[in-house]
């Protein structure tokens, strides 16, 4: 009987272990699915005028625009064959309620201007697994434009 209840102490001990590990294993997982950290592409963008889209335009070869994300830093750089000026940004990023702000400490000479007026970019964020869409609000709480993204890596 001891025995019995020995093995049965053992097995229940065994099987409450693996349930534990493989919990903690799907918690780290759903904290980083739900990340920015990583490389990004922008799949479209739209443009709004009184919050409905008005325009949308797709990536193309002609058209590309890459973020990558650390723990605590951001990097976009964005390639338009057409055009002659060089896109591209660096800086911090923080993300609170669903708010994500970049603070841009440098960028190509054509985004210096913009950072000169104000290098904090803030936007309204939706984040998947796999995807983030970062949309523009105006001072009245309106849409101006959505950036659409897919994980890259």
């Amino acid at each position: 009987m001891k025995n019995n209840v020995l093995l049965l102490a053992v097995l229940l001990t065994i099987i409450f272990s693996c349930n534990n590990a493989n919990k903690t294993t799907e918690d780290t997982t759903e904290e980083k699915e739900f990340s920015l950290k990583g490389t990004w592409e922008r799949t479209s963008f739209y443009n709004y005028v009184d919050g409905e889209v008005t325009d949308t335009f797709n990536t193309s070869i002609e058209n590309r625009h890459i973020k990558v994300f650390t723990d605590s830093k951001v990097m976009w750089c964005r390639f338009i064959p057409s055009d002659s000026s060089d896109w591209f940004g660096y800086g911090s990023y923080r993300v609170e309620d669903s708010i994500l702000t970049e603070i841009l400490d440098y960028g190509s000479k054509t985004m210096s201007v913009h950072i000169a007026n104000d290098s904090a970019f803030v936007f309204n964020l939706t984040l998947t697994k796999d995807t983030f869409s970062q949309v523009r609000i105006d001072d009245d709480g309106h849409p101006v434009f959505a950036e659409n993204y897919v994980r890259l890596e």
